[in-house]
């Protein structure tokens, strides 16, 4: 198989895991904002995170990495991100700034695109600091959820889980800014050649 061929592949098991959390995506907001099943929902994020990983290291040790896997990896990542300070704050767990925090460095982020584009690029690689602060964020969520309740466990989850978010919300911003020093590169680069 060419190695063009192999990169538009579709049919892979880390792009089946991809497209699986995706579909979580509605059931993890229907069952915050629905029913209300706190349980149900961490259990849908647990899955999320741990399938995010099970992807990338599948990906790698059986040579599946793909164009699609690359764009639906982070997606689903990012719906996962925005979904659930959704439901955050649309239930009070989690203050408003935080998500003005957030959804603020993918603003900043989405401005650098169309500079990209302009100059032949799509997309850059995920970088290993956006990683760490998805990871960060991904345990932050349900911990915050479960802090919102009055079990034993409220207070050991509302510190950790602030913890997460604190380090998770600090890598995004310094992930984004090494994005924006990755597009300077490109494009000086490219107006070099």
């Amino acid at each position: 198989m060419s190695e063009t061929s192999a990169e538009d592949r579709i049919w892979t098991v880390p792009n089946l895991l991809s497209f699986l959390r995706l579909l979580g995506v509605p059931v993890f907001l229907w069952l915050v904002l629905g029913p209300k099943a706190d349980g149900w929902a961490v259990a849908v994020l647990a899955v999320a995170g741990f399938t995010d990983w099970l992807d990338g290291k599948i990906a790698r040790a059986f040579d599946q990495t793909s164009k699609l896997g690359r764009i639906i990896d982070p997606a689903a990542d990012k719906l996962y991100v925005f979904a659930t300070i959704l439901a955050l704050l649309i239930r009070d767990v989690i203050p408003w700034w935080l998500v003005a925090v957030i959804l603020g460095r993918e603003l900043f982020v989405a401005c650098f695109i169309p500079v990209l584009r302009r100059h032949g690029y799509r997309a850059l690689q995920v970088h290993f600091l956006g990683k760490a602060a998805m990871f960060n964020l991904m345990y932050a969520f349900p911990l915050l959820f479960l802090a919102s309740h009055t079990g034993w466990y409220a207070d050991l989850a509302r510190i950790t889980g602030w913890a997460f978010a604190l380090w998770g919300t600090g890598l995004y911003w310094w992930a984004g800014a090494l994005y924006v020093v990755q597009v300077r590169r490109l494009v000086t680069a490219t107006t070099k050649e």
